[in-house]
């Protein structure tokens, strides 16, 4: 999973937990899209993920315009890589309560809910977001579901990442300065966890990058161009560092992502270089040599094909719409 590890690095993820308590059968509540959570935050982010952790008791999910609900149990992390509108609930159906103004004074005064329900059964869940560049995400959110869920109990290091998990949101009020930075880069292990699993599982029949990742020769050569992806790469000289014959390099690929390793490695190069003009001052040419072109007009002409825009105008349009939100 190197390739995964790389591709986390350069997305560049933020993580917070929004919600530590408790419900009590009968519940049902309607969680908002990502959208709306997104324009509840400081800082509006570009694309917000959700995920729940199941840490007691029993439950479902469903999505907002799907009727068939997907059961949860104690040990299940359930993502929405997507962001979009879900209940959730416990034991006969209820009037959903709908989280979205509760959500908003949540988000903007930093507080957690505490309990909810009708006094039965209980299913104790740790809500949180995660937000990264949708362009940058784009390979690992496309591959996914509305809904991922995976089970963590079943490892001694699952068992380990979720109870430090809990340990540091129960205590993050008393823990002092760095605790909110903790429970963020276990909100990140959350999630690599969760796609190291989804991926681990995935039918042997399954394409895709996602799949790629797991095959022996794709993954080596992805893991290869994300972690130098400004190296003067040839096709020849990632097979050989795959340790594979050009022809079969190649026919992985087309079979896993129907691309070739050069027309990956450019698409990737561009989507850093659209995340590095609107992150950093650093001039056109600064970023054409950073993703590895060697002149600014071949770099401009490419980056033109894929967005649309010249690098120069894709920077200023996104800083006016950043503004405008």
């Amino acid at each position: 999973m190197d390739v995964l590890s790389e591709v986390l690095k350069a997305v560049k993820l933020d993580g917070a937990v929004f919600f530590n308590g408790e419900f009590s059968s009968p519940w049902c509540v309607r969680e908002p899209d990502a959208c709306t959570m997104a324009s509840y935050l400081p800082t509006r982010p570009k694309h917000v993920m959700i995920f729940h952790l199941v840490t007691e008791g029993k439950g479902y999910v469903r999505i907002e315009e799907n009727g068939g609900g997907v059961p949860l149990e104690a040990g299940d992390i359930v993502l929405l890589p997507q962001g979009n509108a879900h209940f959730m609930g416990n034991g006969p159906p209820v009037t959903p309560i709908d989280s979205a103004a509760q959500l908003r004074w949540v988000l903007t005064e930093g507080r957690m809910i505490s309990q909810v329900g009708g006094g039965g059964e209980l299913t104790k869940l740790i809500c949180g977001y995660l937000t990264c560049d949708p362009e940058l995400c784009r390979i690992l959110l496309g591959g996914l579901p509305p809904i991922v869920k995976v089970h963590i109990r079943d490892s001694s290091s699952g068992q380990w990442l979720e109870d430090t998990f809990c340990y540091s949101v129960d205590h993050a009020e008393t823990s002092g300065p760095g605790a909110a930075a903790v429970v963020a880069k276990l909100s990140e292990a959350l999630f690599a966890e969760t796609l190291r699993r989804y991926i681990a599982k995935l039918p042997q029949s399954h394409t895709g990058w996602l799949a790629g990742v797991r095959d022996p020769d794709v993954g080596k050569a992805l893991a290869l161009l994300h972690k130098q992806p400004s190296h003067p790469w040839t096709i020849a000289s990632l097979a050989n560092e795959v340790g594979v014959s050009r022809s079969v390099l190649a026919e992985r690929f087309r079979h896993y992502l129907s691309d070739t390793p050069m027309g990956y490695l450019m698409r990737w190069r561009l989507q850093v270089a659209a995340q590095v003009l609107t992150s950093t001052s650093k001039s056109v040419a600064e970023v054409a040599g950073d993703v590895g072109y060697e002149s600014e007009p071949s770099f401009n002409r490419a980056f033109k094909r894929e967005f649309g825009v010249p690098p120069a105008r894709f920077r200023s349009q996104t800083k006016r719409s950043t503004f405008k939100d």
